[in-house]
């Protein structure tokens, strides 16, 4: 019995000790390893997913569900694990991510990628095991989509980084759909396209006024490439876009008065502060002359509009259905 505690102990012994950090003052703390995960996306990524779970005709079993969750929690956490550890050398130019774990030197890169790997696995198989082969396969994509084509290809490639790789953020809802119904329908492929399309004028507003940060690491995003005032219209038209779409399930009759009043307004709203980023103060090369205090509110409201458009689509298909 001691023999074979040995022969367990021994490989995890040595997998403990990839994970065991050095630090500027010893060991990282637990506070690092969840820093890794991004814990500020994955509260949005949980959300869309809950929400995909919430609006499917069939709900899962608790136990079930708390199970989809925290597979999307942790498989979108991973994600956010191998961009940190791939990143490393640009995050530590950026002001705004050069205190993160690994530039910070609290945790290594090699026990970032480690932890990443065995978290993204983790999270697949238990959702496979737990639901479908479905459920578990777009997961895995995602998690492929963003630390591979996102973030190693796009991000540093190509000013649509950002349009194409808004992809990665926009599976949960179809993930929580997958999950409990086993299949896809047009709800969760709308909620995918009005992420999808969410994304680009949120974070292009962001973008303008944290524009020195990626010029200074060579991140082409739109307005280093392209300039303020293209990546100004663009907010706009994405805004619209973004508009048309929503309204896509009260169209087809997946969602009915209150959901269709909630994304009106809200859309309403979207454009407002778009076009509030469109005629900023600007000199002639598009740059703002307010330190782009117009592109916070949008980037502020955007986060407001997705988390309650879904509150909307929730209490259309749950509480008045």
């Amino acid at each position: 019995m001691q023999a074979s505690s040995s022969l367990l102990a021994s490989p995890l012994a040595r997998f403990l000790g990839v994970l065991r950090v050095e630090g500027h003052d010893g060991d990282a703390a637990l506070q690092d390893w969840v820093a890794l995960l991004k814990p500020r996306v994955i509260s949005l990524v949980v959300f869309t997913g809950l929400a995909g779970m919430a609006v499917a005709p069939k709900w899962p079993s608790v136990p079930v569900g708390l199970v989809i969750i925290a597979c999307i929690c942790i498989g979108a956490g991973a994600a956010g694990a191998i961009n940190m550890w791939y990143d490393r050398d640009i995050d530590a130019i950026m002001k705004r991510t050069r205190v993160r774990p690994v530039p910070g030197g609290r945790v290594e890169p090699t026990s970032a990628l480690v932890y990443a790997v065995v978290l993204s696995v983790a999270s697949v198989v238990l959702l496979w095991l737990a639901t479908n082969l479905l459920a578990a396969g777009i997961l895995a994509f995602s998690i492929f989509f963003y630390g591979v084509i996102y973030t190693m290809w796009l991000k540093r490639s190509t000013p649509q980084n950002i349009v194409i790789g808004g992809a990665a953020g926009a599976f949960p809802p179809m993930i929580g759909w997958a999950a409990t119904m086993g299949s896809l329908d047009v709800l969760p492929v709308v909620m995918f396209a009005i992420v999808f399309l969410w994304t680009p004028p949120h974070f292009w507003s962001l973008s303008l006024y944290a524009c020195k940060d990626y010029e200074s690491a060579g991140i082409p995003m739109l307005p280093v490439v392209k300039g303020a005032r293209h990546t100004r219209w663009q907010i706009v038209i994405y805004t619209f876009i973004l508009g048309a779409v929503s309204l896509v399930p009260s169209v087809v009759g997946q969602c009915g008065w209150f959901y269709t009043v909630c994304a009106s307004l809200l859309d309403l709203g979207f454009i407002y502060y778009g076009l509030r980023v469109l005629f900023d103060k600007q000199d002639d090369k598009g740059n703002s002359l307010t330190k782009d205090k117009p592109a916070r509110y949008a980037f502020r409201y955007s986060l407001a509009y997705l988390f309650f458009l879904f509150c909307g689509l929730l209490i259309d298909r749950v509480l008045l259905a």
